[in-house]
Protein backbone atom coordinates (compact mmCIF):
# COMPACT_ATOMS: atom_id res chain seq x y z
CA UNK A 1 0.00 0.00 0.00
CA UNK A 2 1.48 3.28 -1.17
CA UNK A 3 2.11 6.07 1.83
CA UNK A 4 -0.45 8.46 2.16
CA UNK A 5 0.02 11.92 0.63
CA UNK A 6 2.64 14.39 2.37
CA UNK A 7 1.07 17.70 4.11
CA UNK A 8 1.63 20.80 3.28
CA UNK A 9 2.08 22.52 6.60
CA UNK A 10 5.35 22.68 6.94
CA UNK A 11 6.56 26.26 6.15
CA UNK A 12 10.36 26.65 4.50
CA UNK A 13 12.45 30.13 4.31
CA UNK A 14 14.97 28.12 2.10
CA UNK A 15 15.28 28.53 -1.93
CA UNK A 16 15.50 25.88 -4.02
CA UNK A 17 15.96 25.00 -7.76
CA UNK A 18 13.46 22.90 -10.03
CA UNK A 19 14.76 22.35 -13.70
CA UNK A 20 13.77 21.74 -16.05
CA UNK A 21 10.27 23.45 -14.72
CA UNK A 22 8.67 23.03 -18.03
CA UNK A 23 7.85 19.15 -17.95
CA UNK A 24 5.35 17.18 -16.13
CA UNK A 25 7.32 16.55 -12.62
CA UNK A 26 9.14 19.93 -12.85
CA UNK A 27 6.14 21.91 -12.76
CA UNK A 28 4.27 19.53 -10.08
CA UNK A 29 7.44 20.47 -7.94
CA UNK A 30 6.97 23.80 -8.32
CA UNK A 31 3.68 23.96 -7.33
CA UNK A 32 4.00 21.90 -4.37
CA UNK A 33 7.44 23.92 -3.08
CA UNK A 34 5.79 27.20 -3.61
CA UNK A 35 3.10 25.63 -1.34
CA UNK A 36 5.79 25.07 1.25
CA UNK A 37 7.01 28.39 1.49
CA UNK A 38 10.16 27.53 -0.47
CA UNK A 39 11.29 30.45 -2.96
CA UNK A 40 11.64 28.88 -5.83
CA UNK A 41 13.97 29.12 -9.16
CA UNK A 42 12.56 27.73 -11.69
CA UNK A 43 14.82 26.58 -14.62
CA UNK A 44 13.42 26.44 -18.18
CA UNK A 45 15.30 25.26 -21.15
CA UNK A 46 11.78 26.14 -23.38
CA UNK A 47 7.89 26.99 -23.04
CA UNK A 48 8.81 30.18 -20.31
CA UNK A 49 5.02 31.17 -20.23
CA UNK A 50 3.83 27.74 -18.75
CA UNK A 51 5.41 27.62 -15.03
CA UNK A 52 4.87 31.61 -15.01
CA UNK A 53 0.96 31.19 -16.29
CA UNK A 54 0.37 28.58 -13.46
CA UNK A 55 1.91 30.87 -10.80
CA UNK A 56 1.76 34.41 -11.95
CA UNK A 57 2.37 37.25 -9.46
CA UNK A 58 4.15 34.88 -7.19
CA UNK A 59 6.70 36.56 -5.32
CA UNK A 60 8.59 33.42 -4.22
CA UNK A 61 9.09 32.47 -7.60
CA UNK A 62 11.74 33.31 -10.29
CA UNK A 63 11.74 32.30 -13.12
CA UNK A 64 15.42 31.16 -15.39
CA UNK A 65 16.03 30.29 -18.95
CA UNK A 66 18.52 27.64 -18.27
CA UNK A 67 20.17 25.85 -21.27
CA UNK A 68 21.08 22.33 -19.27
CA UNK A 69 24.07 22.04 -22.22
CA UNK A 70 24.89 26.00 -21.59
CA UNK A 71 27.04 25.66 -18.09
CA UNK A 72 27.01 29.09 -17.39
CA UNK A 73 23.17 29.62 -17.49
CA UNK A 74 22.76 26.79 -14.76
CA UNK A 75 25.08 28.73 -12.60
CA UNK A 76 23.01 31.76 -13.05
CA UNK A 77 19.88 29.57 -12.15
CA UNK A 78 20.95 28.33 -8.95
CA UNK A 79 22.60 30.69 -7.54
CA UNK A 80 21.68 31.49 -3.66
CA UNK A 81 19.77 27.89 -3.51
CA UNK A 82 20.28 25.12 -1.19
CA UNK A 83 19.04 22.41 -3.23
CA UNK A 84 18.28 21.38 -7.21
CA UNK A 85 15.12 19.09 -8.27
CA UNK A 86 16.63 17.75 -11.31
CA UNK A 87 14.82 15.90 -14.54
CA UNK A 88 16.02 15.86 -18.05
CA UNK A 89 13.32 17.04 -20.80
CA UNK A 90 14.34 16.20 -24.36
CA UNK A 91 14.42 19.37 -26.32
CA UNK A 92 11.04 20.05 -28.71
CA UNK A 93 13.13 20.03 -31.93
CA UNK A 94 13.93 16.44 -30.86
CA UNK A 95 11.56 14.82 -28.77
CA UNK A 96 12.67 11.11 -29.66
CA UNK A 97 14.96 9.21 -27.68
CA UNK A 98 17.91 7.69 -29.58
CA UNK A 99 21.92 7.74 -29.92
CA UNK A 100 22.27 11.24 -30.22
CA UNK A 101 19.52 12.19 -27.42
CA UNK A 102 21.82 9.45 -24.57
CA UNK A 103 24.67 11.79 -25.60
CA UNK A 104 22.36 15.14 -24.80
CA UNK A 105 21.37 13.65 -21.54
CA UNK A 106 24.60 12.68 -20.60
CA UNK A 107 26.37 16.26 -21.42
CA UNK A 108 23.18 17.58 -19.60
CA UNK A 109 23.94 15.84 -16.23
CA UNK A 110 27.34 16.34 -16.19
CA UNK A 111 27.61 20.06 -16.40
CA UNK A 112 24.23 20.10 -14.01
CA UNK A 113 26.29 18.41 -11.35
CA UNK A 114 29.48 19.98 -11.99
CA UNK A 115 27.44 23.64 -11.72
CA UNK A 116 26.34 22.17 -8.23
CA UNK A 117 29.83 21.63 -6.79
CA UNK A 118 30.49 24.86 -7.92
CA UNK A 119 27.76 26.17 -6.08
CA UNK A 120 28.98 26.60 -2.32
CA UNK A 121 25.05 26.90 -0.99
CA UNK A 122 24.05 23.65 -2.78
CA UNK A 123 23.29 20.89 0.15
CA UNK A 124 21.32 18.17 -1.54
CA UNK A 125 20.93 17.61 -5.27
CA UNK A 126 17.62 15.25 -6.19
CA UNK A 127 18.76 13.99 -9.51
CA UNK A 128 15.49 12.05 -11.16
CA UNK A 129 15.94 8.69 -13.23
CA UNK A 130 13.91 6.21 -14.45
CA UNK A 131 13.00 2.78 -13.93
CA UNK A 132 14.76 1.56 -17.17
CA UNK A 133 17.77 2.55 -15.36
CA UNK A 134 17.55 -0.47 -13.22
CA UNK A 135 15.67 -3.21 -15.22
CA UNK A 136 17.58 -4.31 -18.81
CA UNK A 137 20.12 -6.78 -18.50
CA UNK A 138 20.48 -10.34 -20.59
CA UNK A 139 20.82 -12.26 -17.05
CA UNK A 140 17.37 -10.79 -15.50
CA UNK A 141 15.22 -13.69 -15.70
CA UNK A 142 18.23 -15.90 -14.28
CA UNK A 143 18.70 -13.77 -10.73
CA UNK A 144 16.59 -15.39 -7.76
CA UNK A 145 16.16 -12.02 -5.96
CA UNK A 146 13.99 -9.11 -7.10
CA UNK A 147 15.12 -6.57 -8.27
CA UNK A 148 15.85 -2.96 -6.44
CA UNK A 149 18.44 0.21 -6.10
CA UNK A 150 21.42 -2.44 -6.13
CA UNK A 151 20.71 -3.15 -9.73
CA UNK A 152 21.71 -1.30 -13.07
CA UNK A 153 20.87 -1.40 -16.90
CA UNK A 154 23.30 -3.21 -18.98
CA UNK A 155 24.32 -0.37 -21.86
CA UNK A 156 25.37 -2.84 -23.77
CA UNK A 157 22.02 -4.98 -23.74
CA UNK A 158 20.05 -1.66 -24.37
CA UNK A 159 21.96 -0.96 -27.73
CA UNK A 160 21.90 -4.39 -28.92
CA UNK A 161 17.57 -3.73 -28.90
CA UNK A 162 17.61 0.24 -28.82
CA UNK A 163 16.36 0.52 -25.91
CA UNK A 164 17.32 4.57 -26.19
CA UNK A 165 15.65 5.12 -23.11
CA UNK A 166 17.52 2.83 -20.86
CA UNK A 167 20.57 3.45 -22.65
CA UNK A 168 19.86 7.55 -22.14
CA UNK A 169 18.93 7.16 -18.40
CA UNK A 170 21.37 4.81 -17.38
CA UNK A 171 24.46 6.59 -18.93
CA UNK A 172 23.16 9.95 -17.63
CA UNK A 173 22.72 8.84 -14.22
CA UNK A 174 25.81 7.20 -13.56
CA UNK A 175 27.65 10.16 -15.32
CA UNK A 176 26.11 12.09 -12.88
CA UNK A 177 27.02 9.94 -9.56
CA UNK A 178 30.51 9.21 -10.97
CA UNK A 179 30.83 13.22 -10.56
CA UNK A 180 29.02 13.87 -7.63
CA UNK A 181 31.49 11.22 -5.85
CA UNK A 182 34.29 13.28 -6.94
CA UNK A 183 33.09 16.75 -5.98
CA UNK A 184 31.78 15.70 -2.74
CA UNK A 185 28.15 16.81 -3.91
CA UNK A 186 25.24 15.48 -1.83
CA UNK A 187 23.18 13.72 -4.47
CA UNK A 188 19.99 11.18 -4.29
CA UNK A 189 18.35 9.88 -7.12
CA UNK A 190 14.88 8.72 -7.76
CA UNK A 191 14.12 5.95 -10.34
CA UNK A 192 10.36 6.73 -11.27
CA UNK A 193 8.40 4.09 -12.93
CA UNK A 194 5.92 4.90 -16.03
CA UNK A 195 4.38 8.46 -15.12
CA UNK A 196 0.65 7.98 -15.18
CA UNK A 197 -0.08 11.88 -16.21
CA UNK A 198 -2.82 12.39 -19.03
CA UNK A 199 -0.02 14.67 -21.01
CA UNK A 200 2.16 12.36 -21.19
CA UNK A 201 0.69 8.89 -21.64
CA UNK A 202 0.79 7.99 -25.24
CA UNK A 203 2.07 4.60 -27.07
CA UNK A 204 4.83 6.38 -28.51
CA UNK A 205 5.94 7.20 -24.88
CA UNK A 206 9.91 6.27 -24.94
CA UNK A 207 9.63 4.26 -21.57
CA UNK A 208 7.33 1.82 -23.23
CA UNK A 209 9.97 0.50 -25.47
CA UNK A 210 10.49 -3.24 -24.43
CA UNK A 211 6.96 -2.96 -22.15
CA UNK A 212 6.08 -7.01 -23.49
CA UNK A 213 9.03 -7.53 -22.01
CA UNK A 214 8.97 -5.63 -18.57
CA UNK A 215 5.74 -7.45 -18.60
CA UNK A 216 6.57 -10.83 -18.81
CA UNK A 217 9.39 -10.00 -16.46
CA UNK A 218 7.55 -8.83 -13.58
CA UNK A 219 8.93 -5.11 -13.88
CA UNK A 220 6.54 -3.26 -15.58
CA UNK A 221 5.86 -0.32 -13.03
CA UNK A 222 3.89 2.50 -12.98
CA UNK A 223 3.76 6.18 -10.63
CA UNK A 224 1.13 8.75 -9.91
CA UNK A 225 2.61 12.15 -10.48
CA UNK A 226 1.33 13.04 -6.95
CA UNK A 227 3.31 9.92 -5.71
CA UNK A 228 6.35 10.85 -7.42
CA UNK A 229 6.42 14.57 -6.32
CA UNK A 230 6.00 12.96 -2.52
CA UNK A 231 8.86 10.99 -3.36
CA UNK A 232 11.18 13.90 -3.92
CA UNK A 233 9.90 15.94 -1.41
CA UNK A 234 10.44 13.42 0.94
CA UNK A 235 14.12 12.23 0.21
CA UNK A 236 14.59 16.00 -0.29
CA UNK A 237 13.99 16.67 3.64
CA UNK A 238 15.17 14.03 5.43
CA UNK A 239 19.02 13.52 6.02
CA UNK A 240 19.02 9.92 6.33
CA UNK A 241 18.05 9.88 2.69
CA UNK A 242 21.09 7.95 0.45
CA UNK A 243 21.60 6.51 -3.22
CA UNK A 244 18.79 5.54 -5.18
CA UNK A 245 15.51 5.18 -5.03
CA UNK A 246 13.53 3.32 -7.12
CA UNK A 247 9.86 5.02 -7.30
CA UNK A 248 6.42 3.37 -8.40
CA UNK A 249 2.99 2.57 -6.72
CA UNK A 250 1.62 -0.25 -9.17
CA UNK A 251 2.76 -3.13 -10.93
CA UNK A 252 1.18 -4.22 -14.35
CA UNK A 253 1.09 -8.45 -13.62
CA UNK A 254 -2.14 -9.49 -14.69
CA UNK A 255 -3.89 -9.18 -18.55
CA UNK A 256 -6.18 -7.52 -17.16
CA UNK A 257 -4.01 -4.93 -15.69
CA UNK A 258 -2.13 -5.05 -19.19
CA UNK A 259 -5.05 -4.10 -21.17
CA UNK A 260 -6.63 -1.74 -19.13
CA UNK A 261 -3.18 0.27 -19.47
CA UNK A 262 -2.99 -0.44 -22.99
CA UNK A 263 -6.88 1.28 -23.28
CA UNK A 264 -4.95 4.34 -21.82
CA UNK A 265 -2.11 4.82 -24.12
CA UNK A 266 -4.62 5.21 -26.73
CA UNK A 267 -6.00 8.15 -28.16
CA UNK A 268 -9.81 9.35 -27.15
CA UNK A 269 -10.66 8.94 -30.53
CA UNK A 270 -9.74 5.69 -30.97
CA UNK A 271 -11.81 2.71 -29.60
CA UNK A 272 -9.98 0.18 -27.90
CA UNK A 273 -10.26 -3.64 -29.45
CA UNK A 274 -12.25 -6.26 -28.87
CA UNK A 275 -10.79 -8.25 -26.68
CA UNK A 276 -10.13 -12.27 -27.81
CA UNK A 277 -11.97 -14.23 -25.79
CA UNK A 278 -8.70 -16.36 -24.95
CA UNK A 279 -7.49 -12.72 -23.43
CA UNK A 280 -10.62 -11.75 -21.67
CA UNK A 281 -10.42 -15.34 -19.97
CA UNK A 282 -6.77 -15.43 -18.88
CA UNK A 283 -6.21 -15.03 -15.27
CA UNK A 284 -2.27 -15.74 -15.33
CA UNK A 285 -0.27 -12.99 -12.81
CA UNK A 286 3.07 -13.01 -13.17
CA UNK A 287 5.26 -12.53 -10.08
CA UNK A 288 6.56 -8.93 -9.21
CA UNK A 289 10.08 -9.55 -9.46
CA UNK A 290 10.81 -5.24 -8.50
CA UNK A 291 11.06 -3.76 -5.16
CA UNK A 292 10.37 -0.17 -3.67
CA UNK A 293 10.86 -1.27 -0.48
CA UNK A 294 13.55 1.60 0.44
CA UNK A 295 11.69 4.13 -0.66
CA UNK A 296 8.33 3.09 1.05
CA UNK A 297 10.18 3.35 4.28
CA UNK A 298 11.52 6.55 3.54
CA UNK A 299 8.01 8.03 3.04
CA UNK A 300 6.79 6.36 6.00
CA UNK A 301 9.68 7.91 8.21
CA UNK A 302 8.90 11.59 6.47
CA UNK A 303 5.15 11.33 6.87
CA UNK A 304 5.54 10.40 10.73
CA UNK A 305 8.04 13.14 11.72
CA UNK A 306 6.36 15.58 9.73
CA UNK A 307 2.74 14.63 11.89
CA UNK A 308 5.20 15.33 15.10
CA UNK A 309 6.36 18.75 14.12
CA UNK A 310 2.44 19.36 13.51
CA UNK A 311 1.64 18.28 17.00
Amino acid sequence: MAPPTLPDDVISEKTVCVMDASGEVGSALVRRLLRRGYTVHAALHGEYEIIEGLCCNNKKLRVFQADPLDYHSIINALKGCSALFYSFQPPSDHPTYDEYMADVEVRAAHNVLEACAQTETIEKVIFTSSVTAVIWADDRNSTPSDLDERNWSDVNFCRKFKLWHGVSKTLAERTAWALAMDRGVNMVSINGGLLMDPNSLSLSNPYLKGAAEMFENGVLVTVDLNFLVDSHLSVFHLSSSYGRYLCFDNVITSNQDAIRLANMLLPPSQSPPALTPSLDDDTRVYQQRISNKKLNKLMMDFTSEVEVEIK
